[in-house]
This record gives structure tokens, sequence and C-alpha cells, in this order.
């Protein structure tokens, strides 16, 4: 049996199926913002284009962790507190990015499977999405999916990053609240992760408060309060809190939120929040131009036809690679 290819929709076709809400249209657009393909570039960069209007209005979380800190059972558990609140009935987008092989490219993309309970629930969407050959935690492509999910109502984003380490703090470019997840009672809890990405944290949270770990946790929070003090005040003028939780028995979620709704109002009233976008958005401009001048270069057939013999000659030791990437630069800006 042939099965029937479905058919390309029209850009209106696109912005209809998302501003009315409809899953299927919002997972086929991100799928073309994600796509390599040069037409589906230009479809997407049209359909984000009318879309801006109906975006900015969600809280946007990033949600960041050493390895084994559980951040797919948090995630879960705090995205089912948000998405039952009886008062407000939040509606939650998951944008969970999983490392690629650099040997291979693939993922996993197993994240759905991970937030079982959550991925059924009627006010959730969980995307899974490859972070590719991108250094910052995050897919390239993460800003314009979570822009999507903005205009099709998503109240609370919530960025699921690889968890690579240091670079991975570019993920703060994108986001009003970084959440960063630590162990208790893995030894040397304070060394345990790079300053750089604590000193960005909007509040730090000790997971796997629970059993005999409950007590490690509690004194874990007492050490990570002592050295935030440390840190020289953030341009945010917030105070980092510490909480501990319980993804398991569900404790501590309710805090969680009611520290990120205070940072929300603090940052509003004292005219960071929208500073902080503004400058977000410029470096999405500067960041946009640096992988178009990237992708158009390496695309260029002269570039293409010289790279490999100039590659090897620098592998050889025979070229110095400054001198080679100046030629490569200098014959490619003539050209153009």
């Amino acid at each position: 049996m042939i099965r029937k290819r479905r058919s390309r929709l029209t850009p209106q076709e696109y912005i209809d199926g998302i501003l009315s809400k409809n899953p299927f249209i919002l997972s086929r657009a991100i799928t073309l913002i994600e796509s390599q393909l040069e037409s589906d570039n230009q479809l997407a960069t049209q359909i984000i284009d009318k879309l801006m209007p109906h975006t900015g209005k969600s809280v946007r979380v990033g949600i960041t962790g050493v390895p084994g800190v559980g951040k797919s059972t948090f995630i879960e558990t705090f995205g089912l507190y948000l998405a039952e609140l009886e008062k407000q009935n939040k509606k939650v987008a998951v944008l969970a990015i999983d490392p690629s092989s650099q040997r291979s490219g693939g993922s996993i993309l197993g994240d759905k499977t991970r937030m079982e309970k959550l991925s059924n629930h009627t006010n959730a969407y969980i995307r899974p999405s490859p972070a590719g050959n991108s250094l910052g935690g995050v897919s390239q492509k993460t800003r314009e999916t979570m822009l999507l999910c903005e205009a099709a109502g998503f109240d609370v984003i919530l960025i699921e990053t690889v968890g690579v380490g240091q670079s991975e703090t570019i993920v703060k470019g994108i986001i009003d609240f970084f959440l960063l997840l630590m162990l208790a009672g893995a030894g040397d809890e304070l060394q345990g992760i790079k300053r750089g990405i604590m000193e960005m944290a909007d509040m730090l949270v000790i997971t796997k408060a629970d059993g005999e770990n409950k007590k490690a946790a509690t004194r874990a929070k007492s050490q990570y309060k002592h050295a935030l003090h440390l840190f020289p005040p953030n341009e945010a003028k917030w105070t980092v809190p510490v909480e501990i939780c319980s993804a398991l028995e569900n404790e501590g979620i309710s805090d969680i939120w009611k520290n990120i709704e205070k940072y929300i109002e603090q940052t509003i009233e004292n005219r960071f929040f929208q500073h902080n976008r503004s400058q977000q958005n410029k470096q999405w401009l500067h960041q946009t131009i640096e992988e178009r001048l990237k992708r158009d270069f390496y695309k260029n057939e002269n570039v293409k036809n010289q790279l490999v013999e100039l590659e090897n000659q620098v592998a050889n030791g025979n070229r110095n690679a400054v001198e080679v990437a100046k030629e490569l630069l200098e014959n490619y800006y003539q050209e153009i």
C-alpha cells in the first residue's frame, strides 16, 4: 500500500493552525524550522514574521543541571503542577533538547517516553529536538520554536537543556528565568558545577530530597546559600533563592513556582524584564547573521573545491591554519 504524501501547507494555513492552537500544525511548523532545506527556511521565516505580534506573553524558563540530577523527572512533575493549577490551568510547552552524536549526528529524542504523564495532558505539549552542532545546550532553532509555542497560546515554556557544562550558558540568552538543578550527597557540592553557570542562575534547586537523602539536601541548601553570598549582585537586583524538592513525592514544587512568579513580578516592576528581552532580541539578530554567513561560506562552490586540499595541508603541518583561513575568506569576499 502506497502512503499518500502530506500536501504542503501554505504560510496562512500554518499561521491559522497555530493561532487556533492546533498541535499538529504546530509540530509541522517546528519541523519546517528545524529543516536544512532552503525552501523550508524561507517558509518558516514568513510564518514567524507574521506570528511575531502574537508572541512574548509566556514565562520562559530554562532548566539545566548536572548529569543524573533528574531533569526529566523534575520537569514532568513541575509541568503537571502548572497544568493542573486549580485557578490558572497553565498551558505548558516543554522544549527538550537531546544531545546529538558527533559521529552520526543522530539523537535519541526520548523525552516524550520519559515524561509520559505530562505528554498525555491536554494542557501540555512536549517537543524533543536534537542539539545538532550547537555548543550552547540548546538547539539553534530553539528560540524560533519557543516563539511558535507562544503564538499557539502556551503560558509557560520550559526549555530543558542538554546539560553539557560551561558552554551551556548560552541558554541564558533566550529565557526569562534560569533554574539550576543540583544534587546533594554526591561529594564536593560546591565543586560540582562551573561557577559561570551558578552566577547566571536565578534559583538553585537541590533535587531528590527524599528518604535518607533529605538531610543531605537540607545541608547542601545551607552550603549553597552561603556560597551565593560571595557572588556580586546580579543585574536584576534579585536575591537568588535556594530550594529543595522531591519530584517523586511532589514536595517543594509549589515553592519553586512561587519564586518564579515573584521574580517575574519584581523584574517587571524594576524594568529589567523588558530590558533583558530587548537585549536578547539584539543577540538573536547577531547570532542569525553569524549563522547565515557561516552557512553561505561553506555552501560556496569555490570554498568546497579548495577546502579538502587546504585542510590536508594544514593537517600535515605544511601551512598555517590562520593563513589558510585568511586566504579562503579573502577569496570568498572577492567573489561575492
